[in-house]
């Protein structure tokens, strides 16, 4: 069964907009674990502009569901995702200004780099999953890194599942296919929705987990946060 990993960071984001603790990031994380999330996702940034790095550090103590922490591999992302011990930490190549993560990793030209990185987190213990797009060729060579597990970017399903569902996810289909044989795990995430995700779900197998923040948070406004997380639910569960 795919796992729902809800990204918090809309919540910070909100609380950050004036200062104080509200809405109180902890109690809505551990909201999203009693709903029914089997996962919380964090992406701290270099600005703390949602995610403070301190707020990782506090949710260590409450997150009882598998805690994964998105961010580019700096030398003080490491040493925070070391120092929290998440069941997974997920690489992404963020430049530090960037608005939202918009490109999986070019695997190719940083092979090198990943390599290096990436048995830091293994040898503590912490389940490595690295961003990527579905090109072939870079999934081959991320492969070759070590890494447990890479999360496929879905913007581009996203933008296109309303104009032809099956040439939006068929590019996802494969990537999954291939990185399965490849042995590696495969998790799914950006602009994942109540409309697209079902289809998503069962069109691409061994999907092990679906990380959604924007369009689940921005739903909880309108139909509230325990109802929108069963109704995500309630959509992979469709799919399997």
């Amino acid at each position: 069964m795919t796992k729902l990993s809800v990204n918090i960071n809309k919540i910070a984001t909100l609380r950050n907009a004036r200062g104080g603790n509200v809405p109180d990031l902890i109690l809505a994380a551990q909201n999203c674990e009693r709903f029914g999330a089997q996962g919380i996702t964090v992406h701290p940034r270099p600005d703390e502009r949602h995610i403070r790095y301190n707020d990782v550090r506090e949710l260590t103590k409450v997150v009882s569901t598998e805690f994964n922490i998105e961010g580019y591999p700096s030398e003080d992302f490491i040493a925070l995702v070391l120092e929290a011990a998440p069941a997974q930490v997920t690489l992404v190549p963020d430049p530090p200004g960037v608005l939202t993560s918009n490109a999986g990793w070019n695997a190719i030209e940083n092979q090198a780099f990943l390599k290096k990185v990436i048995p830091t987190f293994k040898n503590a213990g912490i389940r490595v999953s690295v961003f990527m797009e579905c090109d072939p060729e870079q999934i081959k060579s991320v492969a070759q890194t070590g890494t447990d597990r890479i999360e496929l970017y879905t913007e581009d399903y996203a933008r296109e599942y309303p104009n032809n569902p099956e040439a939006a996810v068929k590019a996802y289909r494969e990537a999954a296919l291939l990185a399965h044989e490849l042995g590696l795990g495969i998790n799914a995430g950006h602009d994942l929705d109540l409309n697209n995700l079902r289809y998503f779900t069962k069109e691409v197998p061994h999907l092990a987990e679906v990380s959604i923040g924007h369009a689940l948070i921005s739903d909880a406004l309108y139909l509230g946060l325990e109802n929108t997380i069963q109704r995500y639910l309630r959509e992979i569960e469709m799919a399997q």
